[in-house]
């Protein structure tokens, strides 16, 4: 089997999907080697100068389950999330429709490689509604309301910082905004404000928990960003 089969089933299946970032691994191993091995990872900086280092280690264990589920997606007939063209940069939450076993999601064609994180955002919702939260998002197995929804846009991060980092994907300005949230530990904050009419009582929690926390987020993004956090701008 050549090694470009996989890559071309997928685009034969999905149209717009850019996957070679996360079938890489797959092919390395399918090419001799027992065991995939990535990239060395490089830094992920941004146009304000602003650094991610990450760590080997864990981005074998993001591409191990980011392989996984890109398999189930593509693979499982019991559902399906079917990606259409959007209008303008937009978050994974933004204009998603579920319907039973399906999920519509709507993606920028100009940033192709944003597709993937966008899936996930999508399966792992899917899967909660199909029963199989266990299943899939281990680490939040009773998770419910603003812990799902947490838990779920951590994983978008991870797979977000696996492309940047070892695939040298292009920036996608929301995705890199929740990866830099939540390695700098202010992914709570940015949902809160991106999402005002979510979570309402979580958020009063948090804010009772952290009463400079909303302005410290908003210093930070600015200073990260050049802007202001999406949800005040």
């Amino acid at each position: 089997m050549s090694i470009q089969d996989p890559l071309g089933t997928r685009r034969a299946r999905y149209g717009t999907r850019h996957a070679a970032w996360v079938v890489a691994g797959i092919l390395l191993a399918g090419c001799g080697s027992s065991r995939p091995e990535l990239p060395p990872p490089r830094t992920v900086i941004i146009h304000s100068g602003a650094r991610i280092h990450a760590d080997k280690v864990r981005l074998d264990s993001i591409n191990a389950w980011v392989n996984r589920e890109e398999d189930n997606i593509t693979n499982d007939p019991s559902f399906l999330i079917a990606s259409q063209p959007g209008s303008g940069e937009v978050y994974p939450w933004t204009n998603v429709e579920y319907a039973k076993d399906t999920v519509r999601i709507q993606v920028d064609p100009k940033y192709p490689d944003a597709v993937i994180p966008f899936e996930i955002y999508a399966h792992l919702h899917l899967m909660v509604r199909m029963g199989r939260q266990a299943e899939w998002l281990p680490e939040a197995p009773d998770a419910t309301g603003f812990q799902l929804e947490r838990a779920i846009l951590a994983r978008v991060a991870d797979s977000w910082l696996l492309a940047r980092s070892v695939y040298g994907v292009a920036p996608y300005p929301p995705l890199d905004e929740i990866m830099y949230a939540h390695e700098n530990g202010y992914l709570d904050a940015m949902i809160f404000t991106a999402r005002p009419n979510d979570f309402a009582e979580a958020r009063t929690a948090w804010a009772k928990q952290h009463p400079d926390g909303a302005q410290r987020y908003r210093e930070w993004f600015e200073q990260t960003f050049n802007r202001e956090p999406p949800g005040l701008g």
